[in-house]
């Protein structure tokens, strides 16, 4: 019963809070993500050890102790910003996402669809990456995003139906399997976010000059299905944003299923490391992601 009132209470307190964002300025709306971010960063110091730690294994002495607190402060404005991004979404859809947003790499998605056999779309928990999925399907590009389920399912209902306002197709992480196969079957770009420690269950990779678990999923799916690889990413400049879609990932096959998967995972995280350090405050820095190989 209890937990009935709870789920309740914040499924109410989060429809509030996405129709309040949904009135204000879209500049003022991010000022508030700021605010967020340096009370996450600042005040509460929520997983700061944890992003301080990540960024200093993953830079060395590039930056002293002072720049590596303002590029976690910068990485967790990011973060908010992102979060209150997608709780634009209907405001966004409204004003429409062409004045924030621009595509760079049409040729590259155009090259994917011409081979007929869908796509696994790569990404990471950098920058707003569920806008980039909505400008991309808002275009007419057919994709999905693979989606847990939150324990709250009104909340959970209330957050994906933002999602498919844009035309996203969703896929659950309890039939990934299934609805990866049907999706590429149809032509369409399955987005997996595959920057996430983990587990027994990966594949060892080099990511930021350290061993990771990386998931096996994106390539296994590619290499099965024939499905072209690609990876993308959105990237923050002021107001505007610009998503750039890279080329799909080539590898030549060696007849061994394991090295091929790994082989094919180390190319798509080494094109995620160029940007994780190109634009290091885009990234998701709280995350434990070399827990498994520490």
């Amino acid at each position: 019963m209890m937990k009935k009132i709870r789920y309740e209470v914040e499924y109410v307190a989060v429809k509030s809070l996405l129709a309040i964002i949904n009135l204000i300025p879209y500049k003022l709306a991010l000022l508030t993500g700021d605010a967020i971010g340096f009370l996450g960063f600042s005040v509460f110091g929520i997983r700061r050890k944890v992003t301080l730690a990540n960024l200093k294994n993953s830079f060395g002495d590039k930056y002293t102790e002072r720049e590596y607190r303002k590029l976690g402060l910068r990485a967790y404005r990011n973060i908010a910003r992102s979060m209150v991004e997608y709780g634009l979404f209907p405001s966004l859809k409204k004003r429409g996402l062409e004045k924030f947003l621009s595509l760079k790499g049409q040729e590259n998605l155009q090259a994917i669809r011409d081979r007929g056999k869908g796509a696994v779309m790569i990404t990471g928990h950098f920058g707003s990456w569920e806008l980039m999925g909505a400008l991309i399907a808002s275009e007419g590009w057919p994709i999905d995003y693979l989606v847990g389920e939150q324990h709250n399912l009104k909340v959970n209902a209330l957050m994906n139906s933002h999602r498919t306002m844009f035309g996203i197709g969703l896929i659950e992480l309890g039939v990934a399997a299934r609805g990866v196969f049907k999706a590429v079957k149809n032509g369409r770009m399955v987005c997996m976010l595959s920057d996430q420690d983990a587990g027994s269950d990966g594949v060892i990779v080099q990511f930021l000059g350290r061993p990771a678990s990386t998931p096996k999923g994106p390539a296994a799916f590619s290499l099965k299905t024939g499905a072209p690889l690609a990876c993308g990413f959105i990237i923050r400049e002021g107001l505007k944003q610009t998503i750039i879609i890279e080329p799909p990932i080539e590898i030549e096959p060696s007849g061994d299923k394991d090295e091929d998967i790994k082989k094919l995972t180390q190319a798509y995280t080494t094109t995620l490391e160029k940007y994780v350090r190109q634009y290091p405050d885009h990234w998701f820095w709280p995350h434990r992601r070399w827990k498994s190989t520490a």
